[in-house]
């Protein structure tokens, strides 16, 4: 959405929710500091006071990413029943996913970034994974399980968002997404 003559005392939030509505609209494939300008209605050099270059803007838009799908994963965690925290994880990251493709692919390419603060975030949002995995499990989240359920997250989140696997008719993705956690944790034994 193109703003013209869009003024106001901050040009980096302007410029951030501009890239983040391009990002989902076009992919991150195709955004562009110009481009970003342009939607913000601003001159084409205005996102270089903020923005080094593109790289700079995406790293934000990866920390923006994880810092808005840590408070997602949080909050479900917060509001599980007790021993389903991991469920409520799973699902909370592959709805995020699925509200913000384009963003989320962005992010994930981001992961285990150099840049400190994306690094912070993204380090901030895997410490709500391992907190669920205390709170399922009663006892100090094990390193390999939280690595493992942030695995089973992230790879059930993209073959949904890429449309590569899909609930049977009958399911809705939640319901999908906490049947495959269970029976992955569970090895499919009854409990």
């Amino acid at each position: 959405m193109s703003r013209t003559g869009y003024h106001h005392g901050d040009l980096r939030a302007g410029l951030l929710a501009s890239a983040l509505e391009l990002v989902e609209t076009s992919g991150p494939e195709q955004l562009s500091l110009r481009a970003v300008a342009r939607a913000a209605g601003v001159s084409p050099n205005a996102p270089y006071n903020h923005y080094a270059d593109k790289a700079a803007l995406l790293e934000a838009l990866a920390e923006h990413c994880f810092d808005q799908l840590r408070g997602e994963l949080a909050a479900a965690v917060s509001a599980a029943d007790p021993g389903d925290e991991i469920t409520a994880v799973a699902t909370a990251a592959v709805r995020y996913a699925l509200g913000h493709p384009g963003l989320y692919r962005l992010a994930v390419a981001h992961l285990c970034s150099d840049n400190p603060r994306t690094r912070a975030a993204e380090d901030a949002m895997k410490a709500v994974v391992e907190n669920s995995v205390t709170a399922a499990t009663g006892r100090p989240g094990s390193a390999a399980l939280t690595a493992g359920v942030w695995a089973l997250a992230q790879g059930l989140t993209l073959l949904l968002v890429d449309g590569s696997l899909k609930p049977p008719p009958q399911q809705d993705v939640d319901e999908f997404v906490r049947e495959v956690v269970q029976e992955t944790l569970t090895l499919g034994r009854p409990d």
